[in-house]
């Protein structure tokens, strides 16, 4: 068994990927379904889900809403970013606003990342 996965989460990952947000539906499905890589929607790593992970360059891809910017919410990311950090994840972050308003911009900075990180050529 995966030490890194957590069947408890399973059921609300899976209902995660049946109700994306309006952001994470644009991104996979404009963006990031079409590339030459596996990327995985809503998937579950130790007490955590993540929106968007390519395993092959070890990246998570959060979309982060208003609650990220609260107090509680950033606390909570830092939280998250330490863990996923130690197990060799590099997670990118990006605003529900940059992929509405900056939508290429982020593309392009994550297929930078993946061709970093091995993904991509």
């Amino acid at each position: 068994m995966n030490p890194n996965s957590n069947r408890k989460l399973t059921p609300n990952a899976q209902k995660l990927r049946k109700e994306m947000t309006k952001e994470e539906r644009r991104l996979w499905y404009d963006f990031l379904k079409n590339l030459p890589v596996n990327i995985n929607r809503q998937k579950v790593f130790g007490q955590y889900i993540l929106d968007f992970y390519c395993a092959k360059a070890k990246i998570a891809i959060e979309l982060d809403g208003s609650q990220h910017y609260e107090e509680e919410g950033m606390e909570a990311d830092k939280k998250r970013d330490l863990y996923l950090k130690e197990h060799g994840i590099k997670v990118l972050r990006y605003s529900n606003y940059e992929v509405n308003q900056k939508f290429e911009a982020v593309c392009e900075d994550i297929r930078v990342k993946l061709i970093e990180g091995g993904a991509l050529e």
